[in-house]
């Protein structure tokens, strides 16, 4: 899964540009679609976090060149994700405490738009240079 992702990724990357590859992962159903080609099926449960995850290590060394990462993950990586946006810091051409402000507010609220204390089971955020 990860080596195809990061094939994927790269020809999106080359073609159209980060931008576009922000905007088809964001479309349901063509993350969904995505997780098939990389070898699910349509209504496996667990789809988004192994695809996230394959995306993430994907991107892990390619991401840099690319100008895409992934920040975050399932658990106690979901509580990195301040760390991991700023750690990519130095290859933004944007202030990283705006996708930090951006992740710690979306983790507060919980998928019934509540901020009601419960801890996030999958919290990631795929961001480009540009902090888009």
């Amino acid at each position: 899964m990860t080596a195809l992702a990061r094939e994927i990724i790269t020809v999106l990357v080359d073609e159209f540009g980060t931008a576009e590859v922000l905007r088809r992962l964001s479309d349901p159903y063509w993350f969904q679609a995505f997780g098939c080609v990389l070898g699910y099926d349509w209504h496996s449960s667990g789809l988004t976090t192994v695809v996230c995850g394959a995306l993430k290590e994907a991107l892990k060394e390619a991401g840099r060149e690319l100008g895409l990462f992934v920040a975050g993950g399932k658990g106690r990586a979901s509580r990195r994700t301040p760390e991991e946006i700023a750690a990519a810091a130095a290859h933004l051409r944007s202030d990283p405490e705006t996708l930090i402000r951006a992740s710690r507010m979306a983790a507060k609220v919980d998928n019934h738009a509540l901020q009601d204390g419960y801890r996030i089971y999958h919290h990631v955020m795929v961001f480009n240079r540009e902090g888009r």
